[in-house]
């Protein structure tokens, strides 16, 4: 990851918003059409996944098993006049249970706000709040005698503080960069410290970069084809000032919800992490030498409601 990724990221946001030159017939539909969508834009999307298997004298061998994943995508975005106010909640929670062994196969709560005020066209100036964690421990090997914890609530945690320039021509989708950005790294685990970024014995760490974020959130489409689908994407994007700001921290995660009918649904949801700061932990506890590219997929057919 590097700074040429993050300046072409920027100017493809920015090429969105060349102007171009409009009738007074236009400008009056244009005003129409925005006072229409001014107010309250909410919504939200709710999934529970649940599997078991159960084997009773299998000569075929294998082993019991319950999994259970739970996701809940929450937006409320507000317009009024010069003002916006966008909010949104991702919370994610999965267990997987064989034998007496149950183990965590999701984890996450992210909560941003963002408050703009008009600035030009659809331009607006934003101030951006952002928290993410977990819920629970994770280990790298819950199966072994004496796991290892590799992560826990508020270890790690990040809040992140950013002022800059939003782009928001529609309430479902916004482009934001934020040249003056501050983010603490929380670590409430002294043995978790050295894998994310911090010296041994210290539990918080700030930074100080530059941020940008694209986010597109849309559950009421009115195309037939896809008016049972809920779609949610979200790319974020920090560069530290302070050390290596050629090193890009990346964070992008969809969720995409089909509803097969009223109550059941299919789930699709994916993450890709870059953090040159975490470290992952080798076998014999020892960390890796460099950051590696994080992924993970979830696939789920279960329960679903959207409001």
């Amino acid at each position: 990851m590097n700074k040429k990724f993050l300046a072409v990221c920027l100017a493809a946001c920015l090429a969105a918003t060349s102007f171009a030159q409009v009738t007074d017939g236009e400008k009056a539909l244009k005003a129409e059409s925005k006072q229409a969508e001014d107010g309250w834009k909410l919504g939200s999307i709710f999934g529970l996944n649940f599997s078991q298997t159960a084997l009773v004298n299998w000569a075929a061998g294998g082993e019991n098993s319950l999994a259970l994943n739970g996701i809940f995508s929450a937006f409320a975005n507000y317009r009024q006049g010069e003002n916006t106010w966008e909010n949104t909640l991702d919370i994610g929670y999965g267990v997987l249970n064989q034998g007496d062994l149950w183990m965590k196969t999701d984890d996450k709560i992210d909560f941003s706000s963002k408050y703009g005020r008009k600035a030009f066209n659809d331009f607006y100036y934003a101030a951006l709040a952002n928290f993410k964690t977990q819920f629970a421990p994770g280990y790298k090997d819950p199966k072994a005698a004496t796991p290892t914890m590799i992560s826990n609530f508020l270890a790690p945690a990040y809040a992140l503080a950013a002022v800059g320039l939003s782009y928001q021509p529609a309430p479902y989708f916004s482009a934001y960069l934020a040249p003056a950005t501050g983010r603490l790294t929380i670590v409430g685990e002294p043995t978790l410290a050295e894998s994310y970024g911090l010296k041994a014995g210290e539990s918080t760490k700030m930074e100080f970069g530059g941020y940008a974020r694209v986010n597109f959130t849309k559950n009421d489409f009115k195309n037939e084809w896809l008016k049972n689908v809920g779609i949610t994407t979200k790319l974020d994007l920090f560069s530290n000032y302070l050390k290596d700001p050629q090193n890009i921290d990346v964070s992008w995660e969809t969720l995409i919800a089909l509803k097969v009918n009223q109550y059941i649904s299919i789930n699709f949801n994916t993450h890709l992490l870059y953090d040159a700061d975490v470290k992952l932990k080798k076998a014999d506890g020892t960390l890796e030498d460099k950051a590696k590219i994080q992924f993970k997929e979830i696939l789920g057919v279960g329960f679903s409601y959207k409001f």
